[in-house]
C-alpha cells in the first residue's frame, strides 16, 4: 500500500483508512455509517485525511470489520493511529496480545438490530477479557 509520508500523525491514519476504504465496494462508508449509528457526513469526517477530526477509538473494531481490513492493513493503521493517539487504543492500549476473530452470525433482517447484536458480542468478548485478566 504506497501512501504519502506526512508530519501529521493524523492525517497519516486518515490516509490509510481513507485508501482502504476507497479499495472497498460501493456503499462501503454507507454501511459504515449505520454501523456506527452516524450520519455519513460523520464517516467522512472521521476518515476523509482533510478534515482534523480525530477517529475515536471506540470505533476502531466498528471500522475493522465493516472495511474487512486485512491483518497487514490493521497493523499499518494501528501503528500510524497509536502514533497519533499514543495510549488511546481499546483494551490494551496497544495491539500487542490482540487477534482478529470472524464469526458468521445470522442477520437479522434489520441494520439497527445487526448493530445491536454486533455490540452485545463484541462487549460481551471484552467482558471475558476483562474477567481472565486480559485488558485493563
Amino acid at each position: 500500500m504506497t501512501r504519502e509520508v506526512t508530519e501529521d500523525p493524523v492525517v497519516a491514519y486518515k490516509t490509510i483508512l481513507a485508501q482502504i476504504i476507497d479499495n472497498r465496494p460501493s456503499g462501503t462508508r454507507q454501511r459504515l455509517a449505520v454501523a456506527l449509528g452516524k450520519h455519513r457526513s460523520f464517516v467522512t469526517q472521521i476518515t476523509s485525511p482533510t478534515y482534523s477530526t480525530p477517529l475515536p477509538a471506540r470505533h476502531l473494531a466498528t471500522i475493522f470489520r465493516v472495511c474487512h481490513f486485512s491483518p497487514t492493513e490493521q497493523e499499518e493503521f494501528v501503528a500510524a493511529y497509536d502514533a497519533a493517539h499514543p495510549g488511546k487504543l481499546p483494551e490494551s492500549g496497544g495491539s500487542d496480545g490482540l487477534r482478529s476473530l470472524s464469526l458468521i452470525v445470522p442477520d437479522l433482517g434489520d441494520e439497527k438490530k445487526n448493530r445491536l447484536m454486533d455490540e452485545a458480542i463484541t462487549d460481551f468478548v471484552q467482558k471475558i477479557a476483562t474477567l481472565l485478566g486480559n485488558s485493563d
